[in-house]
């Protein structure tokens, strides 16, 4: 069999991502055949023992991946474990599922909503490209109020982390005395992106919720629910990442 990275072998066999497994293995916690894994490092999947924590990858002789829908509930971390003991949404998932899989970014501990989970590392990375500019569309509760100058710099972009975001759409839902429902939809994945930028303008996000991404729609989903996604909506997805998008709008 044709050697490949440590870390796509990881990702194929539903360890984690690969961005996950570059963690891991610089952490220590793989080897091969007992020696300290590198970043990057080639082996035989049929013929090098590698192992986590001790415990050994096993390849899959049939490529059979899975693809989950879960509705995230407010306080559980987007984590396959966590040493502080918070819950993880791991937790959430069915108990007998065929293959390993793992979350496709993630949402904040206090962030609900539309979450993705899978056993195909190939897949993960793609949605999770930068390239790609999938959309991303939030539910988010702001107060005390949202002016028109706010919306106006939220939809041009602002400055985080020392660049300035992409353009962002958003829209008013409705206006309640200190509390303003708007929905945003954004084409980045940066950490916390959604909460940043609207404290960025000076605005308090009391909720958050994400309620798509790309053309997959969180519903009627009730929190903490996990569904298989349908064949037409697996072969949706995998259309709106098949080819990157210029200009950071579909």
């Amino acid at each position: 069999m044709e050697k490949i990275r440590i870390q796509k072998m990881m990702a194929d066999n539903g360890v984690c991502s690969r961005r996950k497994a570059e963690v891991l293995i610089e952490e220590g916690r793989v080897k091969v055949n007992g020696h300290p894994a590198l970043i990057g490092q080639k082996i035989d999947p049929m013929k090098d023992l590698v192992t986590v924590d001790g415990e050994r990858v096993f390849v899959a002789r049939k490529k059979t991946h899975l693809y989950l829908m879960m509705h995230k509930p407010r306080g559980y971390l987007t984590s396959m474990s966590d040493d502080r003991g918070r819950r993880c949404v791991t937790e959430l998932l069915p108990h007998d599922l065929p293959v390993r899989v793992f979350p496709v970014g993630r949402l904040d501990l206090n962030s609900e909503g539309l979450l993705l989970f899978t056993s195909d590392g190939k897949f993960a990375n793609d949605l999770m490209h930068p390239s790609r500019n999938v959309t991303k569309t939030y539910r988010v509760t702001v107060r005390p109020d949202i002016t028109d100058e706010q919306a106006a710099k939220l939809s041009a972009g602002v400055y985080l982390d020392g660049r300035i975001t992409a353009p962002a759409d958003v829209r008013v839902l409705t206006k309640e005395p200190n509390r303003v429902v708007c929905e945003i939809a954004i084409h980045e994945g940066r950490n916390r992106q959604i909460r940043r930028m609207c404290e960025s303008v000076g605005l308090e996000v009391a909720r958050l919720k994400r309620t798509s991404i790309g053309p997959l729609r969180l519903g009627m989903l009730k929190p903490g629910d996990v569904r298989e996604l349908s064949k037409e909506e697996l072969r949706a997805i995998r259309t709106a990442i098949s080819k990157p998008q210029a200009g950071g709008r579909k």
